[in-house]
């Protein structure tokens, strides 16, 4: 695949074979996606790659809190509820993946059920949760760069036939991924991407976001 096919073959999995993904393959992603630009090669980066037991731990003790009513926990806020624009083109993809899988508008057990699917990690093989050094804080650097290696492990993943999503659902609770995982204090849980192979036979695999067109963002100036 050239960098084309793999930006424009590249969508959000969110089923996945119960197939194990090799620890060297993941190893090359990662080498792979290092490459991204860091500010001032400060690379304030960690990952930590779960799989197995552990993963299966994060996910049943976020599923005990999500069915408990507990509340999210994150070291790092997302955003607010989206408006105007930006919640049409949540509410958008979400219509596309809800008509896939056949979930109603008034099955409120499905959508609970596709709620439960982001806190198991969409039930991946894999969790590579990323983090940066706590010392860096305050600044937005860090998030940027660790932007950037998400993209890169997203896009190295594809190349190699794997999927992938980035879930922050994931790490909603992130005192829980922190105990189980090990992460230490001095680091700071950012997002998380579930890994695997694909489950083609999975209808919402086959859904794409939409993307406006360039003229709806983008300004040029000074060119003739």
């Amino acid at each position: 695949m050239d960098f084309d096919e793999v930006i424009m073959g590249r969508g959000s999995v969110r089923g996945y074979l119960d197939k194990p993904v090799p620890k060297e393959l993941i190893d090359e992603i990662i080498s792979m996606a290092k490459r991204c630009p860091s500010s001032m090669n400060s690379q304030p980066w960690h990952v930590h790659v779960l799989s197995g037991s552990v993963l299966d731990e994060v996910r049943r003790r976020n599923v005990e809190v999500m069915e408990a009513g507990g509340g999210s926990k994150r070291d790092v806020f997302p955003h607010p509820r989206y408006e105007g624009e930006h919640r049409r083109r949540q509410v958008d993809v979400a219509k596309k993946l809800f008509a896939s899988m056949g979930i109603a508008r008034e099955d409120k057990t499905m959508r609970h059920d596709w709620v439960l699917r982001g806190y198991r990690q969409f039930d991946a093989p894999v969790s590579i949760v990323l983090t940066y050094d706590r010392i860096l804080e305050p600044g937005i650097t860090p998030l940027f760069d660790l932007g950037a290696l998400s993209f890169g492990i997203v896009l190295a993943a594809t190349a190699r036939g794997l999927g992938a999503v980035v879930n922050g659902t994931g790490i909603n609770r992130s005192d829980i991924v922190r105990e189980v995982a090990g992460i230490p204090e001095e680091e700071v849980i950012t997002v998380c991407i579930a890994l695997g192979y694909p489950d083609e036979s999975f209808p919402a695999n086959q859904v794409r976001s939409d993307r406006e067109p360039n003229d709806v963002f983008v300004r040029y100036l000074g060119f003739e």
